[in-house]
Parts: C-alpha cells; sequence; structure tokens
C-alpha cells in the first residue's frame, strides 16, 4: 500500500479528489496541518463523494509528528518541479511514502532539505506545475505500474 503524504493542503476540492484516489489504488492517505480548510468542508466532502468514509486517512498536527512515524526514510519520495530526477527513473516499492506540498508554493526547502530522493514530473515548459490532484494520479500510477510489474 503507498502511502500518500499532503503537507498543509489548501484546496478543499483537491484534497477531495487525492482522498477518492487513494480509496481506488488502496493507497493510504496522511495529511499535515495546518490545512486551507476545515476537514469537513462541503467542497472536500463533493469532491471526496460517499468515498470518504472508505479512506485510510490520518491527520498530523505538524511535520515532526508525521516524520516520527516513518521507520525507512530511504523509501520517502519528495515530490518538486524544482529537480531534475523524473517520477520515471525512480525505483518504487510497495509502502512507499509519496509526498506532495501545498499548492501555492510546494515542498519548503526545509522539508526538502529533510530527505534525499526530490522526483518531478516531466513537462512541458509552458508551464510552471500541474494540478496537485493531477500530479498524486501521475505519481501513484507509475508506483502502481511498477509495483505490479513485480
Amino acid at each position: 500500500m503507498l502511502n500518500i503524504v499532503l503537507v498543509e493542503p489548501e484546496i478543499p476540492n483537491n484534497t477531495g479528489n487525492i482522498g477518492r484516489l487513494c480509496v481506488g489504488t488502496e493507497s493510504r492517505l496522511h495529511l499535515i496541518h495546518p490545512f486551507g480548510f476545515v476537514i469537513n468542508d462541503k467542497n472536500l466532502k463533493r469532491s471526496g463523494l460517499d468515498y470518504w468514509v472508505h479512506l485510510d486517512v490520518t491527520e498530523y498536527q505538524n511535520l515532526e509528528e508525521w516524520e516520527n512515524k516513518i521507520v525507512d526514510k530511504s523509501r520517502v519520495f519528495l515530490m518538486s518541479s524544482h529537480t531534475t530526477k523524473s517520477i520515471y527513473n525512480a525505483e518504487f516499492k510497495d509502502g512507499d511514502w509519496l509526498v506532495f506540498g501545498k499548492e501555492s508554493v510546494g515542498l519548503s526547502k526545509e522539508v526538502l532539505a529533510k530527505f534525499e530522493n526530490h522526483l518531478t514530473i516531466p513537462m512541458s515548459n509552458l508551464i510552471r506545475s500541474f494540478n496537485i490532484a493531477n500530479s498524486v494520479a501521475f505519481v501513484v500510477g507509475e508506483a502502481k505500474r511498477q509495483i505490479n510489474l513485480k
């Protein structure tokens, strides 16, 4: 089971869509506070539809609380548009942690400095980044593809 981590998510619709993706791919969702919305926000529930009740989700009050749960930090992959290693050049395994930053600024330099594995999704130079829900779908899809090949 993959672990999807959202650090300080800001937009309820994105988090709802990612939650729905996690249910569909049998992935766990980890949410690190603070959020830009209330977890019972109607928009979160609308985008997550009735799937939210089936979601394996854990909330953390801060980054340190989440970090204490990680057994093998070499299996943590941080997503950033400011790195060069493609998600298609990584070797994913069941149980990996896939970490995404907040919609407005991504992951902070402090968070990026805590872990070695930084990955990017290849994209045209015409855009700065993908929507976070789309980014999670890209990465989860590639990770699940690799895991199912093994």
